[in-house]
């Protein structure tokens, strides 16, 4: 199958040729028929499969016709840098097409996003908290919106927007596509999608797995010895882009500096920074000037960046689910791509729960003079001994657990 399959205007299959896309990813391939039909869709595919062409394309083919100069399709991001990457795609893919795109997000002056929505936009890709902000001063009208999109909509739930995104949806047209997009399908996004669209068709493809294209491994390490390994480990790979994940923003900022005193070129990338400074992070990172970019899970969202040959998590993350969002940073489109984790004892019964979602064990590698041997929690964990203190009915044990807690 090629794009050709689609009939789409030349102005973007033009786009299409200049991005060096050839042949449509499995979401894209299956999504794109339904949204040019018109249809409410929840997408479900890994990070970097290409979600974003698969609805960016089909809208810029709807509307090629139509009045020009009012916002008519509305994409909600997370993150700025997410946003601002949707943007780019939008911008690469309908460059011919001649309709207007616009950014709006938080961190920057909004006197720019008013002037260029003053001027006529066709396509806007907003972060909630920025678009309410524009909304209520006037600046911006959703009366004419004929496609919404939420893109990363599990991230957008964890993050609190759902309130936000409530407002936005009272404001718009009832009548209008729909269409969600989610890596991840907790109940939360259920119930979200099951309440904002319409008679949706349900496009999955293999989202709960991480990629096929990437090399997963596991090294044991003590905690103590956790910088020299992530050091050992980049000398490695001296000459490729790696995304390190750390837990907090705190940590990452602390990672990158003693990063840089080992003679790395290295960027934290987290939501205390500045826009400025964030953009400018990702720009060194993307032009290769800087090759280690240390990053928490939400300053992440929206690297889209092809070279990054190494994931490595210096955290091991909270959820298994996490686990699949980094590690879909590298792999990307087709891809080869690698993904390291730094595991603790404490990190066990984590990496079990990743190998899990994933059906099968992740790689052990040991490295000389670092790596620990891991013990499974539940096959430590002492017998509970039979008596009267352990009981929950017996007095004495509320007595005991008293004590503990004056």
């Amino acid at each position: 199958m090629t794009f050709n399959t689609f009939n789409f205007n030349p102005q973007i299959n033009a786009g299409i040729n200049a991005a060096g896309y050839q042949s449509p990813t499995p979401i894209q391939a299956e999504a794109i028929p339904v949204i040019l039909a018109g249809r409410d869709v929840l997408g479900l595919a890994q990070t970097g499969t290409g979600k974003t062409a698969a609805f960016a394309l089909p809208i810029l083919q709807k509307l090629m016709k139509g009045k020009r100069g009012q916002v008519r399709a509305l994409v909600l991001s997370p993150t700025r840098e997410l946003a601002e990457q949707t943007h780019s795609a939008f911008k690469q893919f309908g460059g011919k097409t001649g309709l207007r795109m616009l950014s709006v997000y938080g961190g920057v002056s909004a006197k720019n996003q008013i002037n260029r929505l003053r001027q006529g936009v066709d396509i806007v890709v907003a972060c909630p908290g920025r678009l309410l902000d524009l909304k209520n001063q006037g600046e911006i009208n959703l009366n004419k919106v004929e496609v919404l999109v939420l893109d990363e909509a599990d991230h957008m739930v964890d993050m609190g927007f759902l309130p936000d995104i409530k407002r936005i949806i009272s404001a718009l047209p009832k009548v209008r596509q729909t269409l969600l997009f989610s890596a991840t399908m907790p109940d939360k996004i259920y119930g979200l999608a099951t309440g904002m669209l319409d008679d949706p068709v349900k496009v999955a493809v293999d989202f709960e797995k991480p990629l096929d294209k990437i090399d997963h491994a596991i090294y044991p390490v003590d905690t103590t010895k956790k910088l020299e390994m992530l050091i050992h480990l980049l000398h490695k790979q001296s000459s490729d882009q790696v995304l390190v994940f750390t837990r907090t923003k705190r940590r990452a900022t602390k990672l990158a500096d003693q990063l840089k005193r080992a003679g790395f070129t290295t960027a934290s990338l987290q939501g205390n920074l500045s826009q400025n400074k964030r953009d400018a992070a990702m720009q060194a990172f993307r032009q290769g000037r800087v090759k280690v970019l240390v990053a928490t899970d939400i300053a992440a969202r929206g690297i889209d960046v092809m070279e990054v040959s190494h994931v490595i998590n210096y955290d091991v993350p909270d959820t298994a689910e996490a686990y699949t969002h980094r590690t879909g940073r590298t792999g990307r489109m087709e891809h080869i791509g690698t993904a390291f984790s730094l595991v603790t004892q404490d990190d066990v019964s984590m990496v079990r729960s990743i190998e899990k979602l994933m059906g099968k064990k992740l790689k052990r590698r040991n490295v000389d003079g670092y790596t620990i041997n891991l013990t499974d929690p539940k096959r430590q964990a002492p017998a509970r001994k039979k008596g009267r203190m352990s009981h929950p009915n017996n007095k004495n044990h509320y007595r005991s657990r008293a004590k503990q807690h004056s």
